[in-house]
């Protein structure tokens, strides 16, 4: 059996520094003024996959909270806590703060591979590694702003303080938040706090990939995990406990699966540069239970993972599909509150409906707008009386219009009640003929009593 040294730790640093480069630059990157993922309060618009969206277009969200949470659901059946060691940001934190900070940089902890000692004494240069990491945590905070505030639009509100203090409290409140947890609150809130380490044993079966220590060929260390043997008998493992030191969760993970291990596999690697001494592979390896048992490779394309992704295809194309439907102009009407209007002009009645449309373009560039309206059933039956030019909007921008449509002619001929008509309105941009947009209201028109009093009037 050929031994050989695994690097899962160094394979983790890879991953946090293409993972921290795609985080700090995404909100910088732009196509047609749009950013990839941006939930913007202050302009009140979702950008999504490069396309923006209005707030009545926040139907969408519900689908991305869907795929967020079936992606965790998939990934946690395939890969178990894989999450929590190789992208949690509270993971990459403290491997910033304890292991570069305060090992590397300031010099207070003496072994990178012990996790669990702590050193007394060195206020001065404790001090210093909490300050030094509450700089790195407003940037930090910063980068996650920047998905709810645009980068250009955060560099000006922080050059005028007095004027955005709420953004400036959020910003050093969290701050000092994010010190407090990584900081003092360490793992313990991977252990207590988080509650991703609840729910993922419902989410856990025996193909599911997990950190596991190999008791056929170490030896029973724990009997029942409550009796621990030091030297197991007839084992490979040698009781250097390596894997226990260098665990940054405190926990013994040949005593089994346990919801404090967050998959970091820095065990895996504490053993095999141990175990390699002898030729032999690590005693601790990323592989299911069943996988470890029956000395076969893991079984991926199983039922459970094969449904998680059906269904987070069906919602990722869902998504697609919702998201091709984004109107580039939008338009809501509203009749006023008087049904309609019957006045005398050139010796004949004349009788309007108004309404107020309220117009917005949701395009990257301005656009002139105009409308037609029709009755169904009725042809000529109304004529736009106002307004009676094409507008102009720039990109995003709103803007309420008074419409008054007038009837041509009679259109019915009632003397009990009004009679109400369908109106359709097409509205649409003069200079793009892919932006139309259809919308229904009705138009009211008087009964034949009220016609004759106006006449003998």
């Amino acid at each position: 059996m050929q031994g050989h040294i695994t690097h899962y730790t160094q394979k983790r640093y890879i991953w946090y520094l293409i993972a921290t480069i795609i985080i700090f630059t995404l909100p910088f990157v732009r196509i047609n003024d749009n950013h990839f993922f941006l939930l913007s309060f202050d302009h009140k618009r979702l950008h999504l996959f490069f396309t923006a969206f209005d707030t009545q277009e926040f139907y969408l969200m519900p689908f991305v909270l869907i795929l967020l949470f079936l992606t965790i659901f998939f990934v946690t059946t395939l890969a178990g806590r894989i999450w929590c060691a190789w992208s949690c940001p509270q993971t990459i934190f403290r491997v910033i703060y304890r292991d570069i900070i305060q090992t590397k940089l300031l010099k207070i902890r003496k072994n990178i591979n012990n996790k669990q000692k702590e050193y007394e004494g060195q206020f001065f240069k404790k001090f210093l590694g909490i300050l030094l990491f509450y700089l790195i945590s407003i940037v930090a905070v910063s980068n996650l702003l920047w998905y709810f505030i645009p980068p250009e639009d955060f560099f000006t509100y922080i050059q005028n303080p007095s004027e955005h203090l709420l953004l400036l409290g959020i910003l050093f409140c969290a701050s000092l938040f994010l010190t407090l947890d990584i900081t003092y609150l360490a793992e313990k809130f991977c252990v207590y706090v988080c509650p991703y380490a609840r729910i993922q044993s419902v989410m856990f079966d025996h193909d599911t990939m997990q950190v596991i220590y190999d008791e056929k060929r170490g030896g029973v260390i724990y009997d029942g995990k409550t009796k621990l043997y030091k030297k197991p008998p007839q084992g490979e493992c040698i009781g250097c406990e390596a894997c226990v030191s260098v665990c940054p969760t405190h926990i013994d993970i040949r005593a089994g699966m346990q919801l404090e291990c967050i998959n970091c596999l820095e065990c895996a690697d504490a053993c095999s540069t141990i175990q390699n001494k002898f030729n032999r592979p690590s005693l601790i390896n990323w592989t299911s239970a069943k996988a470890i048992q029956t000395r076969e490779k893991v079984n991926y394309l199983r039922f459970r993972t094969i449904a998680y992704a059906g269904v987070l295809f069906i919602a990722l194309i869902a998504l697609f599909v919702m998201g091709s439907r984004k109107e580039n102009m939008l338009l809501n009407i509203n009749r006023s509150t008087e049904l309609y209007s019957i006045k005398h002009k050139n010796n004949t009645l004349q009788i309007t409906n108004a309404y107020t449309f309220l117009f917005q373009n949701t395009d990257s560039k301005p656009h002139e707008y105009y409308f037609e309206a029709t009755l169904e059933g009725v042809e000529n039956g109304v004529k736009i009386l106002r307004p009676t030019k094409p507008f102009r909007l720039e990109a995003g921008a709103k803007d309420k219009k008074i419409i008054v449509l007038e009837a041509l002619k009679e259109l019915a001929n009632d003397s009990q009640k009004d009679t109400i008509f369908s109106l359709k309105i097409k509205a649409y941009a003069l200079d793009d003929p892919n932006i139309v947009v259809y919308r229904e209201s009705i138009f009211v028109y008087p009964k034949n009593t009220l016609l004759k009093g106006k006449n003998d009037e």
